[in-house]
């Protein structure tokens, strides 16, 4: 119980902060997308019953950037149950881990989205406009990644002491 509500507090925190904080003063390509760091953290360390809020993370990322409903809902939970196959087999306390995952789901979340939008939209422009901000805002989560799990106690949430 104390697992979720921390979780609810740091969701809760980071869509604060993405929704107010980072628009007033950080240019575009440039903003960390705290969301998917919180994601990449859940498909490492946790179980797949997780995989429902990884899907509602998204869901409310999409209600909040205006573009279509559902496309970063499923972006986020096909990354979620692929680190969720994948964690078994690795040694997830290690933070090169954490940056690698989040650089990595960035990209494969930029291009889920990229493949959705060529398969169900008419919208010409929009593509440029992902392709070129894909690798600034991959480095941009890598970098914020790594200063979040610097703390060991933040990577460490809920877990007996």
């Amino acid at each position: 119980m104390i697992k979720v509500l921390w979780y609810a507090i740091l969701v809760f925190a980071a869509l604060v902060m993405q929704v107010t904080l980072f628009p007033a003063h950080i240019a575009d390509p440039f903003k960390p997308n705290l969301l998917i760091i919180f994601v990449v953290y859940m498909g490492l360390r946790e179980g797949v019953a997780w995989g429902a809020l990884a899907y509602v993370l998204g869901l409310v990322h999409d209600s909040f950037s205006g573009l279509y409903l559902g496309l970063n809902g499923f972006s986020y939970l096909i990354i979620f149950l692929g680190l969720t196959m994948v964690a078994d087999r690795l040694f997830t306390d290690r933070r090169s881990l954490m940056i690698l995952g989040v650089f990595s789901s960035t990209i494969v979340n930029g291009l889920l989205n990229l493949l959705l939008l060529f398969l169900f939209s008419s919208a010409q422009g929009i593509y440029a406009t992902l392709l070129e901000s894909l690798v600034p805002q991959a480095l941009v989560n890598a970098l914020v990644a790594s200063v979040i799990f610097t703390f060991p106690h933040l990577a460490r949430i809920g877990e007996a002491r």
